[in-house]
């Protein structure tokens, strides 16, 4: 019996085809050729490739599907990372993550796609070879590296437009890398008053010289669970007991939900090419000023509004030792919360997406609005748990009672 299992495993098909092969076992078996996504569309990945070459895809469009897509993501362990690896993933792309720091950092995203596609990758951004193996498999290249304030190891140039320029250029010598997109940041300018948004729109210049069919996408301030606004404001305030309102509080800006950004780059790489080249300005649907913000974000937190108004020259003093030691020091300093003179000189100006530009309804979304979800995460700095707070009694009913 052994023997003829030997010999029937061994034995060749006719024409040389293997025993083992899909056609093979097709033919023997009458498998359709529908369900390896051949026959109907409903097996297909809607991700169009015009201009951008052919990928090889099937499956019903699931984390378990293969769109054809294999991304490596530059900054995915940040805020803006883990959820645009998470809509990646969970439509069957495989998701490169560079990370340069512990191998703890990309854990939490080899959860959001299915089994080994997530791959964390370990990198250095100044080893242009160590660039090159994280690229290596990739035909599309998202660039999400960024930084709000300086270190000791990394200055605003470096982190915000050099690293862009190397990635654009290592891409290019690639040669099969399909789509290549840019997270910039709203009021990103040669002109504006903030170091970070000039290092952006150099990067913006570096990479479209690079890669002219290179994608740019320019969030505004981005709000959620993790945040860099709501969050310090929220500590802050139960710290002190009070919020800093820097110029006032009178600067305009767009907040935008960070799911729906990752949802613009993720709709940017299906639709049929007509993105590419092209510049996206990505702010949420209502104009806030800082007050207004402010009153968001302590209505959810169930405290009472106490402000303290600061003029900039005011917060630049206060904001400004950190800066100036920041290189003198043979220690790291802490990072920037409210206090971040970078920021407070972005505050001079109001950052609002143009009249002209390209916007999320050229890529068929609707933001939300800030108000309700997207702002719930702040009901953990609530005082006594999640269903208390200084306030509560405001908002139960009088007749609550009776």
């Amino acid at each position: 019996m052994q023997a003829l299992s030997r010999k029937l495993v061994q034995r060749p098909l006719a024409g040389g085809a293997s025993i083992y092969s899909s056609s093979s076992i097709r033919s023997l078996y009458g498998v359709s050729d529908h369900l390896n996504g051949t026959d109907s569309r409903r097996y297909s990945s809607s991700l169009a490739t015009k201009g951008v070459g052919h990928l090889a895809r099937k499956g019903t469009g699931g984390r378990s599907s293969v769109s054809g897509i294999v991304a490596t993501v530059f900054g995915a362990t940040g805020f803006l990372g883990r959820y645009l690896v998470q809509q990646l993933a969970k439509m069957g792309s495989q998701v490169l993550v560079p990370f340069r720091g512990s191998e703890d950092s990309p854990r939490h995203l080899k959860l959001m796609g299915d089994l080994g596609q997530v791959v964390p990758m370990k990198f250095d951004p100044r080893d242009e070879d160590s660039i090159k193996a994280v690229m290596a498999k990739a035909n599309v290249v998202i660039n999400l590296i960024g930084r709000e304030y300086e270190t000791r190891n990394f200055s605003f140039e470096e982190a915000n437009h050099h690293m862009a320029e190397k990635l654009a250029l290592v891409a290019k010598e690639h040669g099969g890398i399909m789509r290549f997109i840019q997270v910039s940041c709203l009021g990103a300018s040669v002109s504006s008053p903030s170091r970070m948004q000039r290092a952006k729109a150099a990067a913006e210049e570096a990479v479209l010289n690079a890669l002219p069919e290179a994608t740019v996408m320019r969030p505004a301030t981005m709000i959620g669970t993790e945040d860099r606004i709501l969050n310090p404001w929220a500590q802050f305030v139960k710290k002190y007991g009070f919020l800093p309102l820097i110029g006032g509080g009178t600067t305009k800006f767009q907040p935008v939900y960070v799911v729906d950004v990752a949802a613009a780059i993720v709709a940017a790489l299906k639709d049929d090419g007509s993105s590419m080249g092209k510049t996206y300005e990505l702010g949420g649907p209502d104009v806030f000023n800082a007050q207004d913000l402010a009153e968001i974000m302590f209505d959810m937190i169930r405290e009472r509004p106490r402000y303290v108004k600061l003029p900039f020259p005011i917060a630049k003093v206060m904001a400004g030792p950190r800066d100036f030691m920041v290189n003198k020091v043979p220690f790291p300093l802490p990072s920037p919360q409210v206090f971040n003179l970078d920021q407070i000189n972005a505050l001079t100006t109001d950052t609002l997406v143009s009249d002209k530009a390209l916007t999320f309804q050229d890529l068929d979304l609707v933001p939300h609005k800030l108000k309700g979800y997207p702002v719930e995460f702040l009901i953990q700095y609530r005082k006594g748990g999640p269903n208390f707070g200084s306030t509560v009694s405001e908002k139960i009913p009088t007749d609550f009672y009776n």
